[in-house]
Formats: C-alpha cells, sequence, structure tokens
C-alpha cells in the first residue's frame, strides 16, 4: 500500500495581522451601527484574514481557501488609531475543511475571539461555479 504524503496544511500553523483603526473601519463607515468606533464586520475580516496568512505559505498549487463559518464574540469597542492584531491558529484539518480558532486583540485586552471554518477549494472551478450562479 503506498503511503499518502502528509498535507502541508496541518494543524499548529499560525498566522497574525494588525489593523490601524481609520474612520473607514468604523461601525458608522459600515453601516452596521452608529458608533465611530471599529466596526464588527472589520473584526470579522481581519480575523480571517488571519487565517488566510496562517496557511498560504502552504496551500497547494491551484489551490484556494473560501470561508464558510464565523462564530465571533466582538468583546471591546475600539476607536479610531489603535492598532489591533489578529491571531489565528488551525486546530483542526478534516478533509478540505480547515478550523481555526481566533484572537483578535487591543494591546492587552481581547477585543473579539472565536472560531472561523474555510473550505479548501480548487480556485479555478470556484470562480467558474460562482459565475454561472
Amino acid at each position: 500500500m503506498q503511503e499518502q504524503p502528509e498535507s502541508p496544511l496541518a494543524p499548529g500553523l499560525t498566522g497574525r495581522v494588525e489593523l490601524t483603526v481609520t474612520d473607514a473601519d468604523t461601525a458608522l463607515a459600515l453601516g452596521s451601527g452608529d458608533v465611530p468606533v471599529l466596526g464588527t464586520p472589520r473584526v470579522v475580516a481581519l480575523a480571517e484574514a488571519a487565517t488566510v496568512a496562517a496557511v498560504a505559505p502552504g496551500m497547494p498549487a491551484g489551490s484556494t481557501s473560501v470561508g464558510v463559518r464565523v462564530e465571533l464574540e466582538h468583546r471591546t469597542a475600539t476607536p479610531v488609531g489603535r492598532t489591533v492584531s489578529a491571531h489565528a491558529e488551525l486546530v483542526k484539518v478534516d478533509g478540505r475543511r480547515l478550523v481555526f480558532e481566533v484572537t483578535v486583540r487591543d494591546g492587552n485586552a481581547v477585543a473579539a475571539q472565536g472560531r472561523v471554518e474555510r473550505a479548501l477549494v480548487d480556485r479555478q472551478r470556484f470562480v467558474e461555479r460562482a459565475a454561472r450562479a
């Protein structure tokens, strides 16, 4: 029996991205509220960017990953001008399904925390199917 090569996408991979909050990142600008603090949609995008960064170096040729599920608790308000960082760790690989634990920090405070799931797909086939939909 031929042994399967180990996937380069294995639990333990991590990614980190930072964002200095601008007016364009606020709940007011994004339409998710009427206050000038980091909006939850931008927090979700930041968390997803960290998951993409975690797997980018080992992504198989012709493949990409797409977000399929986000569970995030946005805990604190972050004002314009402050820098937040998102950290993602790949905690489970189940076939094409990738599960990440994510934490967004505002300094030492946890601003948001949760899970993001992504699916591995063939990039070209995915784009072609989306165009036909």
